[in-house]
């Protein structure tokens, strides 16, 4: 009896060896695919992730399979496909009380949209992921995924410019780090430090910038992305203390860990430093050089959001909201129509007293102008009825990623000197040339086209061709206001005085400024000479 005991004991122990092996089987399989596999053939790896997926039987070990592939895809810059799979894994892990794969997933998700720059998605996730970190109830992993998520939260309160809130959540991160002790300890910790560098570096504050930078340097190893943005961060506060030796050493560094990875932010930021230092010490050349590089990024960056912001948002709703968010949509819909037929209502009461009022603002400005108020229609106050012109021919706009861009490519002196140039192209009329262009008007400001359209986007709150059009829509406005002959003029004429090519166009850039086609302005200024015949407005300069 007892020796039959003993062998059923041991069957039983067998048996649970052996399915704790098949279980972990499953965890080497995705270990190995993505730190060799991926490394050494990512078509393959991503091939093997899809795979293990399919003989996935648990819902914990779809998620595993699926971050896998999220991962790899991220690895490869597809941010699409891997935003896609990490909201998929964050659907199925919502069906599974497992506090610390929540946290993984929020984890990643936080991060990947954050680097596509939807901030606020990134923050909903951030606030989840620490929530579930919370719960986790082993301490090193619980501190380990909350340090990591509150770097992210330093992140996002970085972008919308709050650095106090920033630092300290990168404060509470260390702290994590702090009460752990992992093979990844070093690695993370550096991340705070080099975040907490470039916060003192945007707040101005260099020596504690760097120090930070010292510390993060410290706990890395050669060829890390981090470890490239710390030498771009001493290298730029070098260039800002115009000590060009040794911030050529810390770029030559950062340019080299650049070069060799696929992080676009990385190579943004020391593209930009290093075309300051050009800049800073007069070589022209390479830093033009710099600049085109730091443009094909920004680019690249540009439309690797953009891509994502349309189409690929809408496919991961609805992969990762399903029924819940049509039904969301669909109660939006129903609060939008309601809302819209009020509006509708509203808009046909108001508009027409509006537009009168509108033109009249216009015509009294002038007046103004013509009693002592100096400079163009372009200079006033943003309440100027021409300072939200929307101009709907132009089909060539900047984006608002560019036009909110922070990091300047040229020196502050280049940037005022050209600004000095504008102002005095504005007050000739050499805008309303038909060859007028972007690099047309470069070359009679002794300028190239990217600073020159940097400029105009970050100054003039516009594109070059919108740019052009509230020039020459001001310089016909005032001529019909101060010079009656003008109003007895053909369209076609008018159009071609300011520089247009056809009548169609200079008519819809004129309502698009107005609100008015240009016989309906021409009627309301008779219409007004006539109430007011004592006003008369001083010819145009």
């Amino acid at each position: 009896m007892s020796n039959n005991l003993l062998k059923l004991l041991f069957l039983l122990v067998t048996a649970i060896f052996i399915s704790a092996q098949k279980k972990n089987d499953f965890d080497q399989a995705c270990e190995r695919t993505s730190t060799i596999t991926a490394y050494k053939d990512l078509p393959k790896a991503i091939k093997t992730a899809d795979s293990l997926y399919m003989v996935a039987q648990q819902p914990l070990e779809k998620v595993k399979s699926l971050m896998l592939s999220s991962e790899l895809y991220h690895h490869g810059g597809d941010l699409k496909k891997a935003i896609c799979y990490s909201e998929n894994a964050h659907s199925l892990i919502e069906q599974v009380d497992d506090k610390e794969w929540m946290a993984r997933v929020c984890k990643l998700l936080a991060k990947q949209y954050r680097q596509v720059g939807l901030y606020e998605r990134a923050k909903k996730y951030i606030a989840k992921g620490l929530g579930a970190s919370k719960q986790i109830p082993d301490f090193q992993k619980s501190n380990e995924a909350e340090g990591i998520l509150n770097q992210e939260m330093a992140f996002y309160e970085m972008e919308v410019g709050n650095y106090v809130n920033a630092i300290q959540y990168i404060e509470f991160s260390l702290k994590n780090f702090e009460k752990i002790n992992s093979h990844n300890e070093d690695r993370t910790e550096a991340a705070s430090y080099q975040l907490l560098g470039d916060v003192y570096f945007k707040l101005n504050d260099y020596a504690v910038s760097e120090n930070y930078y010292r510390k993060a340097e410290g706990l890395l190893k050669e060829g890390s992305c981090t470890l490239g943005l710390v030498y771009n961060g001493l290298g730029g506060i070098r260039v800002k203390q115009k000590n060009w030796k040794d911030a050529e050493i810390y770029l030559k560094k950062a340019e080299k860990i650049a070069d060799t990875t696929r992080s676009l932010k990385l190579k943004k930021a020391v593209y930009s430093n290093i075309n300051d230092y050009y800049e800073g010490i007069g070589d022209n050349f390479k830093a033009s050089l710099y600049a085109v590089k730091y443009m094909r990024t920004y680019d690249s960056i540009a439309t690797r959001n953009q891509g994502f912001s349309g189409k690929t948002k809408d496919t991961v709703n609805k992969t990762s909201k399903g029924n819940r968010a049509e039904n969301v949509a669909k109660n939006a819909a129903i609060i939008i129509l309601f809302v819209s037929l009020v509006g509708i209502l509203i808009f046909f009461r108001t508009r027409q007293k509006r537009q009168f009022t509108k033109l009249r603002n216009i015509i009294r400005t002038q007046m103004n102008m013509a009693n002592g108020y100096k400079g163009s229609l372009l200079r006033q106050p943003v309440n100027s009825e021409f300072s939200n012109i929307s101009v709907e021919e132009i089909d060539e706009k900047d984006s608002e990623a560019d036009r909110k861009r922070n990091d300047s490519l040229m020196t502050s002196e280049t940037e005022t000197k050209l600004l000095e140039l504008l102002d005095e192209f504005e007050k000739g009329n050499l805008y309303n040339n038909k060859g007028m262009s972007l690099s047309f008007l470069a070359g009679e400001l002794n300028t190239n086209t990217k600073y020159l359209s940097y400029v105009i986007n970050q100054h003039k709150s516009s594109d070059f061709k919108t740019y052009i059009n509230r020039l020459r829509i001001n310089y016909i406005v005032d001529k019909l206001i101060n010079d009656e002959k003008y109003r007895q003029y053909k369209i076609s004429i008018l159009a071609d005085e300011c520089g247009f090519s056809s009548h169609s166009k200079f008519a819809a850039v004129f309502k698009a400024v107005t609100d008015f086609s240009p016989s309906a302005y021409i009627k309301y200024l008779d219409a007004e000479n006539q109430v007011d015949k004592n006003v008369h407005f001083r010819e145009n300069t």
